[in-house]
Protein backbone atom coordinates (compact mmCIF):
# COMPACT_ATOMS: atom_id res chain seq x y z
CA UNK A 1 0.00 0.00 0.00
CA UNK A 2 1.32 3.43 -0.87
CA UNK A 3 0.81 6.58 1.08
CA UNK A 4 0.35 10.17 -0.04
CA UNK A 5 3.91 10.83 1.12
CA UNK A 6 5.20 8.41 -1.54
CA UNK A 7 3.95 10.82 -4.21
CA UNK A 8 5.32 14.06 -2.77
CA UNK A 9 7.53 15.98 -5.13
CA UNK A 10 11.01 17.02 -4.08
CA UNK A 11 12.80 20.19 -5.00
CA UNK A 12 15.34 19.60 -7.79
CA UNK A 13 18.19 20.52 -5.42
CA UNK A 14 17.25 17.54 -3.22
CA UNK A 15 17.75 14.97 -5.99
CA UNK A 16 20.72 16.23 -8.00
CA UNK A 17 23.17 14.02 -6.10
CA UNK A 18 21.07 10.95 -6.91
CA UNK A 19 22.16 11.08 -10.57
CA UNK A 20 25.31 10.90 -12.65
CA UNK A 21 26.33 11.75 -16.18
CA UNK A 22 23.94 13.49 -18.52
CA UNK A 23 20.93 12.98 -16.24
CA UNK A 24 22.79 14.80 -13.49
CA UNK A 25 23.68 17.61 -15.94
CA UNK A 26 20.00 18.14 -16.77
CA UNK A 27 19.01 18.23 -13.10
CA UNK A 28 21.96 20.56 -12.36
CA UNK A 29 20.71 22.83 -15.15
CA UNK A 30 17.38 23.17 -13.29
CA UNK A 31 19.08 23.67 -9.90
CA UNK A 32 21.43 26.31 -11.33
CA UNK A 33 18.52 28.08 -13.02
CA UNK A 34 16.74 28.24 -9.65
CA UNK A 35 19.82 29.71 -7.96
CA UNK A 36 20.28 32.34 -10.65
CA UNK A 37 16.59 33.31 -10.73
CA UNK A 38 16.85 33.93 -6.97
CA UNK A 39 20.03 36.01 -7.47
CA UNK A 40 18.45 38.00 -10.31
CA UNK A 41 16.56 40.13 -7.81
CA UNK A 42 19.82 41.82 -6.74
CA UNK A 43 20.62 45.28 -8.15
CA UNK A 44 22.81 45.21 -11.24
CA UNK A 45 21.97 41.66 -12.29
CA UNK A 46 22.59 41.16 -16.01
CA UNK A 47 23.25 38.50 -18.63
CA UNK A 48 26.69 37.84 -17.12
CA UNK A 49 24.82 36.37 -14.15
CA UNK A 50 24.10 33.29 -16.26
CA UNK A 51 27.79 32.26 -16.31
CA UNK A 52 27.22 29.32 -13.91
CA UNK A 53 24.60 27.95 -16.31
CA UNK A 54 26.92 28.51 -19.27
CA UNK A 55 29.37 26.03 -17.69
CA UNK A 56 26.88 23.27 -18.53
CA UNK A 57 26.22 24.47 -22.08
CA UNK A 58 27.97 24.36 -25.47
CA UNK A 59 27.26 28.07 -25.92
CA UNK A 60 28.53 28.29 -29.52
CA UNK A 61 26.04 25.71 -30.78
CA UNK A 62 23.30 26.02 -28.16
CA UNK A 63 19.68 26.18 -29.30
CA UNK A 64 16.51 26.21 -27.22
CA UNK A 65 13.04 25.65 -28.59
CA UNK A 66 10.57 26.97 -26.03
CA UNK A 67 6.96 26.86 -24.96
CA UNK A 68 5.67 28.64 -28.08
CA UNK A 69 8.14 27.02 -30.53
CA UNK A 70 10.39 30.08 -30.30
CA UNK A 71 14.00 29.28 -31.18
CA UNK A 72 16.85 31.01 -29.37
CA UNK A 73 20.63 30.75 -29.40
CA UNK A 74 22.62 31.24 -26.18
CA UNK A 75 22.89 35.05 -26.41
CA UNK A 76 19.19 35.42 -27.19
CA UNK A 77 18.26 32.97 -24.47
CA UNK A 78 20.30 34.65 -21.72
CA UNK A 79 18.79 38.01 -22.70
CA UNK A 80 15.32 36.47 -22.47
CA UNK A 81 16.15 34.74 -19.18
CA UNK A 82 17.48 37.98 -17.69
CA UNK A 83 14.24 39.83 -18.42
CA UNK A 84 12.18 36.93 -17.10
CA UNK A 85 14.25 36.19 -13.99
CA UNK A 86 14.42 39.77 -12.75
CA UNK A 87 10.60 39.93 -12.74
CA UNK A 88 9.75 36.35 -11.70
CA UNK A 89 9.99 33.80 -8.98
CA UNK A 90 10.52 30.22 -10.12
CA UNK A 91 10.65 26.86 -8.45
CA UNK A 92 11.17 23.41 -9.95
CA UNK A 93 9.80 20.31 -8.29
CA UNK A 94 11.25 17.04 -9.51
CA UNK A 95 9.10 14.32 -11.04
CA UNK A 96 11.55 12.10 -12.94
CA UNK A 97 14.54 12.04 -15.25
CA UNK A 98 15.20 9.46 -17.96
CA UNK A 99 17.99 8.96 -20.46
CA UNK A 100 17.50 7.20 -23.77
CA UNK A 101 20.30 6.95 -26.34
CA UNK A 102 22.17 9.86 -24.72
CA UNK A 103 19.13 12.18 -24.73
CA UNK A 104 17.78 13.24 -21.31
CA UNK A 105 14.11 13.83 -20.51
CA UNK A 106 13.58 15.89 -17.34
CA UNK A 107 10.06 16.14 -15.94
CA UNK A 108 9.29 18.92 -13.48
CA UNK A 109 6.38 20.67 -11.90
CA UNK A 110 7.33 24.31 -12.43
CA UNK A 111 5.87 27.07 -10.29
CA UNK A 112 6.21 30.65 -11.50
CA UNK A 113 5.07 33.92 -10.03
CA UNK A 114 5.20 37.21 -11.94
CA UNK A 115 3.58 40.02 -9.98
CA UNK A 116 0.06 38.83 -9.15
CA UNK A 117 0.17 36.07 -11.77
CA UNK A 118 0.99 32.57 -10.57
CA UNK A 119 1.17 29.40 -12.60
CA UNK A 120 1.89 25.73 -12.06
CA UNK A 121 2.82 23.74 -15.14
CA UNK A 122 4.04 20.24 -15.86
CA UNK A 123 7.11 20.36 -18.06
CA UNK A 124 9.31 18.00 -19.96
CA UNK A 125 12.60 19.38 -21.18
CA UNK A 126 14.52 17.28 -23.67
CA UNK A 127 18.28 17.77 -23.47
CA UNK A 128 20.68 16.86 -26.28
CA UNK A 129 24.42 16.87 -25.65
CA UNK A 130 27.73 17.27 -27.41
CA UNK A 131 30.30 14.47 -27.37
CA UNK A 132 31.91 16.14 -24.32
CA UNK A 133 28.56 16.17 -22.45
CA UNK A 134 27.71 19.86 -22.80
CA UNK A 135 24.05 20.74 -23.41
CA UNK A 136 23.65 21.79 -27.04
CA UNK A 137 19.88 21.70 -27.52
CA UNK A 138 16.78 21.88 -25.31
CA UNK A 139 13.16 21.34 -26.36
CA UNK A 140 10.52 22.43 -23.81
CA UNK A 141 7.03 20.93 -23.61
CA UNK A 142 4.37 22.16 -21.16
CA UNK A 143 0.99 21.18 -19.80
CA UNK A 144 -0.77 24.21 -18.39
CA UNK A 145 -3.97 26.14 -18.06
CA UNK A 146 -4.50 28.84 -20.67
CA UNK A 147 -2.09 31.67 -19.83
CA UNK A 148 -3.09 35.10 -18.66
CA UNK A 149 -2.06 37.69 -21.25
CA UNK A 150 0.21 39.32 -18.63
CA UNK A 151 2.43 36.24 -18.66
CA UNK A 152 3.16 36.81 -22.32
CA UNK A 153 4.77 40.23 -21.72
CA UNK A 154 8.11 38.50 -21.03
CA UNK A 155 8.01 37.29 -24.67
CA UNK A 156 7.99 40.83 -26.05
CA UNK A 157 10.47 41.01 -28.95
CA UNK A 158 10.79 37.21 -29.24
CA UNK A 159 9.93 35.73 -32.62
CA UNK A 160 7.37 32.94 -32.14
CA UNK A 161 6.85 30.26 -34.79
CA UNK A 162 3.42 29.63 -36.23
Amino acid sequence: MTTEEDFSLKHVSEVVDDYTGRSRAAVRYAVTTQQIVDAAKQPGFGVEGWAPLAELVAIDEFERVGNFKEVMNWDQYTGFLTNWATASEWDGLFKRVSEVDGVVFLELEERTKMGDFESVVNSISVYEFTADDKIRHIDVYLQMALPNIEMLTSYEGVEISE
